[in-house]
């Protein structure tokens, strides 16, 4: 093993690990759209309303299939850099990571959260869940990230 292969451990670790877990929720949101797994639509309760709307049951599921088919190109790439990727790209690729995953709590969160608070989603007290699993999701990639450089710095080229 070469001092490159050393130093991106810590990074391909969280890299897999990631796109392991983002691989369980595409394939619930793919088999089982309606439970309440992983990032499963289940937690809202107008999910199983729109059932009795076709045209918006379509669009819900038309939607829901869209954001797994987005999370699978997304897992595709962090294996072909995790397998590819020298140093350089997969530090740059975690803080790709973190910076578009803090994005949830600008756009997503406040949805949720109110959401949540008027009784939308089951159970109750989900959305707060979801913002600790995504901040633990950050504070692992930033510790990886951490790791990396504190390695390269002890290893230059």
């Amino acid at each position: 093993m070469g001092n490159e292969e050393d130093i991106v451990d810590a990074i391909s670790i969280a890299l897999m690990l990631f796109g392991i877990l983002e691989l369980l929720n595409v394939l619930v949101l793919y088999l089982a759209p309606g439970s309440k797994r992983g990032n499963s639509v289940g937690f809202f309760n107008a999910y199983e309303k729109s059932k009795s709307d076709p045209e918006v049951h379509a669009l819900v599921m038309y939607l829901v299939n869209w954001v797994a088919g987005t999370k699978l190109i997304f897992i595709v790439l962090l294996i072909g850099i995790t397998i590819t990727g020298n140093a350089a790209t997969k530090v740059f690729s975690i803080i790709a990571l973190i910076f578009s995953i803090l994005t949830f709590f600008s756009r997503l969160y406040p949805g949720i959260k109110r959401m949540d608070e008027q009784g939308q989603i089951t159970p109750h007290g989900y959305s707060r869940t979801l913002a600790i699993m995504i901040v633990s999701f950050v504070i692992v990639f930033f510790i990886a990230l951490f790791i990396t450089l504190v390695r390269m710095s002890h290893n230059p080229r």
